[in-house]
């Protein structure tokens, strides 16, 4: 009787991420990782496991609703996989840092499960590199997030990107002061977020408000664009806290013109995400030919106080996979995949290859011996498979003293002596000859 074949499938949602793939991953983390360390930010490394219960207290309604939950056989309590890297950082700053001066400059890089809907065909996984920087409240923390935002990007090589600035204080005060709540507030939320002046109109029709608030809401989904929309903002909007909002984000358009990178930003103070977690500047980073952000993050000063630790705080993460998407077909990408040399032995004395490749490595190249004695078409063949750039033959008797470089693109050979070995730019030279 025969066994039916297992189903070694991997879940709906969930990727391997294969040599290449990986490759260009690493390699994007580290440019981000890079800019983050020169802002002298410093790394740590959270849990991939947490109790539920603790991770709950951190998270909003929409994040707990995609945590993946189980049982801890050991304790009873419920384990879960964390959906954000965020709270996690609140609580290890409360606990575990909590004697520290402040401020703490934290970065991290690491994957996270979400529960997603199985028809959206959305990934179940996020690879997030980002920052936390708690215990400043001033203009100049939150302008140095989104500095740090442009110089990674620019650091990947991306040049037509835009950095959306909302604040989150101006929308909030707009929908205070006009006393609406529950279901209409939900819906008028929603219309400003997809700048929908006539669903906005609905819900203003069916609503008992003032006519300062209709005057301020119906304003929300047009005040996006360049500089000018501060002052048109002025013009519109009379509480208080809306006003105030708009001289702070002044402040940090002032420090971030200091920083030079202002010829980046839009501004949208109709954005309305985040309403119930940030608590004041928030921004979105977009790149050309790809409609989700690629970065996000803003101010969050209650968070921490979750953990018993009140502190303000600020931060943003880039979402690695989205920049892959972004990034993966440009040459500096796809050089990342790449190594240097294949080193393929035609003598039974192994001695002389095995220092060879000691002498490579040295110089900073990668080097991999063939091991498997196979004929130099095969190891041709392998070379190129495993993306190797060059394969050096060590006793190839027809070069007598010298060794045989090989272009693996095109098989293209030529000699190259052991003082040749030493040149800081062999593999270059062997690329072009």
């Amino acid at each position: 009787m025969t066994m039916p074949s297992p189903d070694i499938s991997l879940p709906r949602g969930v990727s391997d991420f294969l040599p290449d793939a990986a490759a260009k991953i690493g390699f994007i983390e580290a440019k981000i990782r890079h800019v983050f360390e020169l802002w002298g930010f410093r790394r740590i490394i959270p849990p991939k496991l947490e109790y539920e219960d603790v991770l709950t207290i951190g998270m909003g309604e929409e994040l707990q609703g995609k945590t993946y939950r189980f049982d801890d056989r050991q304790t009873g309590r419920l384990l879960a996989f964390p959906p954000d890297i965020t709270p996690q950082i609140a609580r290890i700053v409360a606990t575990r840092l909590s004697g520290w001066p402040l401020p703490h400059r934290i970065s991290y890089s690491g994957r996270v499960l979400r529960q997603t809907e199985m028809q959206t065909g959305r990934s179940r996984e996020l690879f997030q590199s980002g920052v936390e920087l708690i215990g400043l409240d001033s203009p100049e923390a939150d302008a140095e997030m989104i500095t740090m935002a442009i110089e990674a990007m620019q650091n990947l090589g991306f040049d037509n990107f835009k950095i959306d600035l909302g604040q989150v204080e101006f929308c909030r005060g707009i929908m205070t002061a006009s006393g609406l709540n529950g279901q209409p507030l939900r819906e008028l939320q929603e219309a400003i977020a997809r700048k929908d002046v006539s669903a906005v109109s609905k819900v203003l029709a069916a609503s008992a408000v003032s006519e300062a608030s209709r005057r301020e809401i119906s304003a929300l989904p047009r005040l996006f664009g360049g500089r000018g929309v501060l002052d048109e903002a002025e013009q519109v909007v009379d509480n208080q806290r809306s006003r105030a909002a708009l001289a702070n984000l002044r402040q940090v358009l002032e420090i971030l013109d200091i920083h030079g990178v202002s010829d980046h930003l839009t501004i949208d103070l109709g954005e309305t995400r985040g309403l119930g977690y940030h608590t004041g500047i928030t921004f979105e980073g977009f790149v050309s030919g790809l409609g989700e952000p690629v970065c996000s993050g803003g101010r969050y000063d209650n968070l921490t106080a979750r953990y018993g630790f009140s502190a303000p705080a600020t931060g943003f993460t880039f979402n690695v996979l989205s920049l892959l998407q972004a990034l993966e077909r440009r040459p500096e990408v796809e050089a990342s995949t790449t190594r240097d040399f294949l080193l393929f032995n035609s003598r039974d004395d192994r001695r002389e290859v095995l220092e060879v490749a000691r002498l490579l490595r040295s110089r900073g190249y990668t080097a991999a011996r063939d091991i498997i004695r196979r004929e130099y078409d095969d190891s041709l063949a392998y070379a190129r498979r495993m993306n190797i750039r060059s394969m050096l033959i060590i006793g190839d008797e027809a070069c007598g003293e010298a060794y045989t470089a090989v272009r693996v693109r095109d098989g293209k050979r030529f000699k190259i002596t052991k003082e040749m070995l030493l040149h800081e730019n062999l593999v270059t030279i062997i690329e072009e000859n």
